[in-house]
C-alpha cells in the first residue's frame, strides 16, 4: 500500500512538472503576426444525422480580431466546442498553433482562452478566489498567481473589487471578471462567445476597448463568435460569416460583399454633372466593363477589375466635372438579409 501511495505520489508530482512546464512553454509562441493559429478543414460535425458544421475551411492568422458571425442555430458554438477538443468531429480536422484539437486537447486549452456566453462563477466566492482558482487548475507557479490577479483585475477594471463576493457583481462586472478569467493564464487565443449580450452601451464599449488594447500589447488573437452585426464591425479585423453549418465567406469586411455579392467584381460608382450619350459609351468600350447602368447623373460601372483610372481619364478629356468615383461594396447589412434571414 505505501508503495502504491509512493507510485501515486511521484506521477502526481511528475504530472504537476509538466503542467507547469506546458504553462511556461505557453506564454512564449514561435508563430509570427500573420502565420495560420487556427486552421480548421473540411471540419464537419453530425448529431444524430443532422449536420451541425458541413465541411467547414476557416484559418485565423495570430494577432488578428477574428469575428464568426452568424444567426443561432449557425454553427458557431459546435466549431467551439470542436476547436477547444469539447466533442470530435464526425470527419475532418482542426488545429490551434500546430497542437489537433481532437488528439492533443490538453495543450490546446493551455493556450486558449474560452469565455461562454453564460459565465459560470462561484457566487459565494470573491473576485480573487475565483481567479486564484483558475491558477490553480492551470498551474501557474504560486510565486506568480497573486501578481497576475491583480495585472487582470487592473487591466478589466475591477482591481478595487477583487474582494467582493461574485453574488454581489452586476451582470457587466461578471462579464469583465469573465475576461479577467480568460487572461489569467496568458492564452493565445482567446474565444469570445456574444461578450458583449445584455450590457448596456457603455459596459460593451469598455469590454470592446479592453479587447482592442489587449490585441495590440499583449498580442493576444481573439476569436469573438456573435450574431450581433455592430459588434463584429467595430471591432474585428477579419471576419467569417456561418450559415446553416456552412461558411459562405471568409475575409476583410470590404471584400466580403464583392466575393458574396459581385463573384470577385467591381462595382464603380461615378457621379458627373452633365452626362454625355458619348462619354457612356466610351465607359462602356473599356476593357474589362462588364455592365454599365445610368440612373440620374450617377454611373455605375460593373468590371473585372478596379478601371477607375481610365473613367477619369475619359471624363476629364470630355471637360465633364467629376463630383464623386468610388467602390461599392455590400456592408455586412446586406450580407445579412440575405443569408441570415433565411435561416
Amino acid at each position: 500500500m505505501d508503495n502504491l501511495n509512493i507510485k501515486n505520489n511521484m506521477e502526481i508530482k511528475q504530472e504537476s512538472k509538466q503542467l507547469n512546464n506546458d504553462y511556461q512553454k505557453s506564454k512564449n509562441s514561435d508563430l509570427s503576426v500573420g502565420e495560420p493559429l487556427v486552421v480548421a478543414q473540411n471540419l464537419t460535425k453530425q448529431y444524430n444525422g443532422k449536420i451541425a458544421v458541413n465541411n467547414l475551411n476557416l484559418t485565423v492568422n495570430k494577432g488578428e480580431i477574428f469575428g464568426l458571425l452568424g444567426p443561432n442555430g449557425a454553427g458557431k458554438s459546435t466549431f467551439i466546442l470542436m476547436l477547444l477538443g469539447l466533442t470530435e468531429p464526425t470527419s475532418g480536422t482542426i488545429k490551434v498553433a500546430g497542437f489537433n484539437s481532437t488528439k492533443e486537447p490538453i495543450k490546446v486549452k493551455r493556450i486558449t482562452g474560452y469565455l461562454p456566453e453564460r459565465l459560470g462563477f462561484y457566487e459565494d466566492l470573491t473576485a480573487r478566489q475565483n481567479l486564484r482558482y483558475t491558477a490553480e487548475l492551470n498551474n501557474i507557479p504560486e510565486n506568480e498567481i497573486e501578481g497576475k490577479i491583480q495585472e487582470v483585475l487592473e487591466i478589466v477594471g475591477l482591481e478595487k473589487n477583487k474582494n467582493q463576493l461574485v453574488s454581489t457583481f452586476s451582470k457587466g462586472m461578471k462579464k469583465r471578471l469573465g475576461i479577467a478569467d480568460v487572461l489569467i493564464k496568458d492564452p493565445q487565443l482567446a474565444i469570445l462567445d456574444e461578450p458583449t449580450e445584455g450590457l448596456d452601451i457603455k459596459i460593451a464599449n469598455q469590454i470592446l476597448d479592453n479587447i482592442s488594447i489587449l490585441n495590440k500589447e499583449k498580442n493576444i488573437t481573439f476569436l469573438i463568435s456573435s450574431h450581433q452585426l455592430n459588434l463584429i464591425q467595430k471591432i474585428c479585423t477579419k471576419i467569417g460569416i456561418m450559415s446553416k453549418g456552412k461558411l459562405i465567406g471568409e475575409g476583410k469586411i470590404d471584400l466580403l460583399g464583392r466575393g458574396l455579392f459581385g463573384e470577385g467584381r467591381y462595382t464603380i460608382e461615378i457621379e458627373v454633372a452633365n452626362i454625355t450619350n458619348e462619354v457612356i459609351e466610351k465607359i462602356k468600350n473599356l476593357d474589362k466593363v462588364v455592365k454599365v447602368k445610368l440612373e440620374g447623373n450617377v454611373i455605375e460601372v460593373l468590371s473585372d477589375e478596379d478601371i477607375r483610372p481610365q473613367i477619369s481619364k475619359i471624363i476629364v478629356d470630355n471637360n465633364l466635372l467629376l463630383t464623386r468615383m468610388n467602390i461599392k461594396d455590400s456592408s455586412l447589412e446586406e450580407i445579412y438579409l440575405k443569408y441570415f434571414k433565411e435561416e
